[in-house]
């Protein structure tokens, strides 16, 4: 069977920074293509596109890429594996083998071939814990070798999602648990980075960051982990289906910044 994952391994020297794009995914395994709705597993919505792409510049600093292979239809990689909710405010935020798109609209033929508890087992022995897994053994190897690591989880939405929040999303979004996925010191460096673009970053609102930051994040184990969501219309077109080359060049200028100020501290 084929790992649920890809790893993009570093180009130049390796540093303790590992980043992980748990929803990039567009592929279906074969034994569940006859459960979903065509169209829409052509076309899989909520799907953090090219966010993989848009961090093409990371393994020349040296940084391991690890990426999903399948949609997030499948199992989402970034929900607790007991399905226990990250937010309890109301919104919708889809589970860990949701049966919906964000907007709560059907993603399989039928109720007949939604996920029992069996299947969701499945999914997570197949699809699910050799990504968690795998994360889990680069921050370790990092660790061993540098005494400490960050982990950058990588994410992006559309601007307007309504049944999420009424208004629309800031340009990105940095999460950290409310501060204790990472030392104050690194998030201070990443905020500042980031707002030199003079784009609108948010801190932990609307979005603290998902299972992955809040279950690998332990800034007392210097294992430091940090969420980036970002608006997709900064690297993509208005209608949010293309990539756009120079939209996604003027954002990285600001993300690869950030890169280095953090490899630097990090390494200090």
């Amino acid at each position: 069977m084929e790992e649920p994952f890809v790893i993009i391994e570093p180009k130049g020297p390796k540093v303790p920074f590992i980043l992980s794009v748990p929803h990039c995914g567009t592929a279906f395994p074969e034994e569940l293509k006859d459960a979903f709705i065509a169209d829409k597993m052509a076309q899989p919505d909520d799907t953090d596109w090219y966010v993989h792409d848009l961090y093409n510049f990371a393994s020349e600093l040296g940084i391991t890429i690890i990426h999903a292979r399948y949609s997030r239809w499948v199992i989402d990689l970034n929900r607790d594996p007991e399905s226990k909710p990250l937010y309890n405010d109301g919104r919708i935020i889809t589970a860990l083998t949701t049966t919906t798109d964000f907007f709560g609209n059907p993603i399989y033929l039928s109720e007949a071939h939604h996920p029992d508890q069996h299947e969701v087992e499945r999914r997570l022995k197949h699809y699910y814990w050799p990504y968690i897994n795998k994360v889990q053994e680069l921050l370790e190897d990092r660790k061993r070798e540098f005494g400490k690591v960050i982990l950058w989880d990588a994410h992006s939405i559309r601007h307007f999602v309504p049944t999420i929040r009424k208004e629309i999303f800031p340009d990105m979004i940095l999460g950290t648990n409310d501060g204790q996925s990472a030392d104050q010191k690194l998030i201070d460096i990443t905020l500042n980075a980031l707002r030199k673009s003079a784009r609108q970053v948010n801190y932990n609102d609307p979005f603290k960051g998902g299972f992955i930051t809040r279950n690998f994040g332990n800034p007392k184990n210097n294992v430091h982990a940090l969420q980036l969501e970002m608006n997709k219309i900064l690297y993509m077109d208005d209608e949010e289906l293309n990539f756009n080359t120079e939209r996604a060049n003027e954002i990285r200028l600001y993300l690869k910044d950030a890169f280095k100020q953090l490899i630097a501290a990090i390494e200090s």
